[in-house]
């Protein structure tokens, strides 16, 4: 068995909770962060049920501030929420500003205080063009602000950053994930919208993948 000398950023979210199942023999804990979005209650639910099975230390952040100051769509209600593909210009309202900054800096110290090495982090390729704080560039250069400022030089993982949602969705399948406990839809209703971006991402990936999409829509 691997040694647990790694933190995960989880959502519970169909990345990340791939990451927690995929890469469970080195998550020694998973760090989800209530920042006051439309959808962090779901998700939180089904990131605390994923740990559960998997016998893995679960903690919840509250970032209440980011609600309070910061501006996006994620944040002012399903009404706010746009329509479509994360390729139409106006997915860009759904940007929470420097929320992987904020997250990996929390995120690097709880790591550091509990003796481990590595912050994981599930961004993807389908993430790079409409989030900057996705890119390969700002990882790289978060990982290196983060070996810098402690002790035991901590690093960023980041395995599926060159790969797809739908790549991700094809290791799902394989290691026998059950989507049904992971959250997506930015509008945070009890049923997914199944129309805003994330939906949208979600339904093809499973598709792509080969997946019977165990999610509940509205359409």
């Amino acid at each position: 068995m691997k040694e647990k000398d790694s933190l995960l950023v989880l959502s519970g979210g169909m990345d990340s909770t791939t990451m927690l199942h995929d890469y469970k023999e080195r998550i020694a804990a998973a760090v989800t962060f209530d920042y006051g979005s439309n959808h962090n209650a779901r998700e939180i639910e089904c990131a605390r049920e994923n740990c559960r099975m998997l016998g893995i230390e679960h903690i919840v952040i509250p970032l209440s501030f980011m609600k309070e100051y910061f501006k996006s769509s994620l944040l002012e209600g399903a009404d706010a929420i746009p329509e479509g593909h994360y390729a139409d210009d106006n997915m860009r309202s759904t940007v929470v500003p420097f929320r992987n900054g904020i997250m990996l800096s929390v995120a690097a110290g709880l790591a550091e205080s509990r003796g481990l090495r590595h912050v994981m982090l599930a961004n993807h390729g389908g993430d790079h063009t409409i989030y900057p704080d996705c890119r390969p560039r700002f990882v790289d250069a978060m990982s290196e602000a983060i070996r810098m400022g402690t002790f035991e030089g901590l690093t960023i993982l980041a395995p599926y950053t060159h790969i797809t949602k739908s790549d991700i969705a094809a290791r799902g399948k394989k290691i026998g994930m059950d989507y049904s406990l992971t959250y997506s839809c930015y509008k945070g209703g009890e049923l997914h919208c199944g129309r805003c971006g994330t939906c949208v991402e979600r339904r093809e990936a499973m598709a792509d993948a080969g997946i019977e999409d165990p999610t509940r829509y509205e359409d």
